[in-house]
């Protein structure tokens, strides 16, 4: 079952203290606090995503070419003025601004 946080809704609109409840999702949400009975609202929560998904994670990982081209992704890096060179995958060496590829290219 998840755990959803209410919030206490002061006098004035402002909101109050903070608590966890345990309850299914099928279950309409709190409208009093269960042991107070002080007007409460439901906290939207941002998702929780667990792994390493941090900014420098992401990068050591893009940054694996072998590992990107045994995972089938195709990587190209900007070496010029419209000009990007393949570093792992399949498809052309060069990919220009002036000579552009198609999607067979690619295979």
């Amino acid at each position: 079952m998840p755990t959803y946080v209410y919030e206490v809704i002061q006098p004035d609109g402002q909101p109050g203290e903070q608590f966890e409840v345990v309850q299914p999702i099928s279950e309409a949400p709190l409208t009093e606090h269960p042991e107070t009975g002080e007007p409460v609202r439901r906290v939207i929560q941002p998702v929780f995503i667990g792994g390493s998904w941090s900014d420098s994670a992401m990068h050591k990982s893009s940054n694996d070419d072998k590992k990107l081209d045994r995972l089938g992704f195709t990587k190209y890096v900007k070496s010029g003025d419209g000009v990007y060179e393949k570093r792992a995958g399949k498809g052309p060496n060069v990919i220009t601004r002036d000579a552009p590829i198609s999607g067979k290219d690619l295979k």
